[in-house]
């Protein structure tokens, strides 16, 4: 099938971003009071808003985080950002045959704007990136795995959900895509396949997409 828009993921698809971010996430909590593990950050938190990390924490606990938590938690995110962000391979080369192709995209990300920026700046990806095709959770209020951002994007470009594709590496994502009628695949590169049921298919290299995409 060949699609009218491709909505890519941004951390972990386009940005190689999921390590250094659940690194720090990880430490953090447990700076606080809550003890966690990379790979518990990663099971738990990755391609999560904000506001599902406070929410789990206070289901969890019954304490809240800090009222600085975000604001500290993105300040030391972005300092590793600005030193050691990359993009994920290949991705650039996905993109200009997208534009070259005339084929239109976006990104839609749990992220908020100022991250997405922050992070296409510093790997070069913001040529690819206008302001008026990037989506963040920051404009719908409620992140994945609810379908707003999706469906966000969707309307704003001017495309039929059920005509959209979504590029993820999360489950969350993953259930927000299917639940905007959207179909979806799975990017395996830092999760395994079987963390991302639902998907209409996997692959593990941005080599492989625009075969998946039908370009």
């Amino acid at each position: 099938m060949r699609y009218d828009l491709v909505i890519f993921d941004n951390d972990g698809v386009l940005v190689d971003s999921e390590p250094i971010s659940n690194r720090l996430l990880a430490g953090y909590l447990t700076e606080v009071g809550h003890p966690t593990t990379y790979e518990e950050s990663v099971r738990d938190y990755m391609g999560s808003a904000m506001h599902r990390i406070h929410e789990l924490v206070e289901e969890r606990t019954g304490q809240r985080l800090p009222v600085e938590f975000d604001e500290t938690f993105h300040g030391r995110v972005f300092a590793a950002f600005r030193q050691e962000l990359e993009a994920v391979p290949g991705a650039a080369d996905v993109l200009k045959g997208l534009a070259d192709s005339g084929v239109p995209y976006c990104v839609a990300s749990s992220g908020s704007h100022e991250r997405i920026r922050i992070g296409h700046r510093k790997t070069g990806l913001d040529v690819w990136f206008r302001d008026e095709i990037i989506f963040s959770s920051e404009d719908v209020g409620r992140g994945k795995p609810s379908p707003d951002l999706f469906l966000h994007a969707a309307a704003r470009m001017g495309v039929a959900p059920e005509r959209c594709v979504v590029v993820e590496d999360s489950a969350l994502g993953v259930q927000a895509a299917l639940a905007a009628g959207m179909d979806v695949y799975g990017f395996t590169a830092m999760t395994p396949e079987e963390k991302l049921a639902g998907a209409n298919g996997y692959f593990g290299s941005m080599d492989e997409l625009p075969a998946i995409l039908g370009r």
